[in-house]
């Protein structure tokens, strides 16, 4: 309305109905510019306008030196000079929107003469890794120093989740804002929620890629598919269930441990127990201990996809009595010793021999 009236009363064009309309026009472009520049961060506009006064600059600087050109007409320096404008400008203005670091040019400088880059690698959190909530042990342990990046679109799906119907889906949103709120409380960590969105994606996965990329920053996740998705595209990524499996204990052939059998496992007579850290142990010959700790001597461990199994047998001390020192392989039948064969018919000479008792003794 202010531009429409200024217009109406300023009449810039010849007739007042074109000037009203020219002002209407500019009022409505205004407005969508306000709109468009209402999604974008604050850090982006700053960027962008910095990038487009040294554009302008450069362009300047390209002037003076083309009307020092004495053999070019007056028309051609004028379109030089709007075209050196037009293009350094919108250079600047670009490069400069397409990093929200601008501020870390002059930062970089001053912060000491022992050389590398010192800055804090920025990692952006997936919406599963914060509902999992192992992060925030990991960063109350002090490991992590680097800048923590949220995104509001995946606090958006965090709140959706929440609010979700289902009583598992909405306990796990409520997780991971509970672990949102451990991040931010934590002084030893740099926990920044982040305005950039990218409304031409839709998907939540592609939009932290582009943000990675944009921030110069690894994903840190635990979902396969990113972790795969975000490696095709360049883009470096923290693996909580990789990091777990690389902390689990060495166990080696041999070793003895206690464990508690849980369950029964699929072959006949095994036993299934599980560490502390969810490794599966699988036992020969422990059905009957079900419920029970018993000690076990490992065999071996396989490395899968999903982490490492151990397999192990039970320890002489954990077998009852009557089978202490035996194998654990069937024993094999042993051999029945032939039957009796009949006594021979008593044959005159051996009739006519004394007994042992009517032999007399000397």
């Amino acid at each position: 309305m202010f531009s429409l009236g200024t217009a109406w009363l300023a009449q810039p064009l010849s007739s007042p109905l074109w000037s009203a309309a020219l002002g209407l026009t500019v009022g409505i472009g205004i407005i969508g510019l306000e709109l468009y520049l209402r999604e974008r961060p604050i850090a982006m506009l700053i960027g962008g306008f910095g990038g487009l006064l040294a554009g302008l600059t450069a362009a300047a600087i390209v002037g003076v030196l083309i009307s020092f050109q004495p053999g070019l007409p007056a028309a051609s320096k004028t379109y030089l000079v709007l075209t050196a404008a037009l293009a350094l400008g919108y250079l600047g203005m670009t490069r400069g929107a397409a990093s929200d670091r601008w501020w870390e040019l002059f930062a970089g400088s001053a912060k000491g003469a022992a050389g590398g880059d010192s800055r804090p690698q920025n990692l952006v959190l997936d919406t599963s890794v914060i509902i999992d909530g192992r992060i925030a042990d990991i960063a109350e342990t002090g490991f992590l120093s680097e800048r923590l990046i949220i995104a509001q679109f995946v606090l958006r799906e965090l709140q959706h989740v929440a609010d979700s119907a289902e009583a598992t889906k909405r306990n796990r949103g409520r997780r991971g804002l509970d672990i949102l709120q451990r991040l931010q409380k934590n002084k030893k960590l740099d926990t920044i929620i982040t305005d950039m969105d990218f409304p031409n994606i839709r998907e939540v996965d592609l939009k932290l890629i582009e943000l990675a990329k944009q921030l110069d920053a690894k994903i840190v996740t635990n979902d396969f598919n990113l972790n795969k998705v975000a490696q095709l595209r360049g883009v470096l990524v923290l693996n909580i269930n990789e990091l777990a499996n690389a902390l689990r204990p060495v166990v080696l052939p041999g070793e003895t441990m206690q464990v508690f059998i849980l369950k029964e496992g699929k072959e006949y007579n095994q036993g299934v127990a599980y560490l502390d850290d969810g490794t599966m142990v699988v036992v020969d010959h422990a059905r009957r201990f079900i419920g029970r700790a018993v000690d076990i001597s490992v065999t071996s461990v396989l490395q899968t996809t999903a982490g490492k199994m151990i397999f192990g047998k039970l320890s002489e001390e954990s077998r009852p009595a009557g089978e202490r020192g035996l194998s654990d392989r069937p024993e094999r039948p042993r051999a029945m010793p032939p039957a009796s064969l009949p006594s021979p018919a008593p044959t005159p000479e051996t009739s006519a021999m004394p007994a042992a008792s009517e032999i007399p003794q000397t």
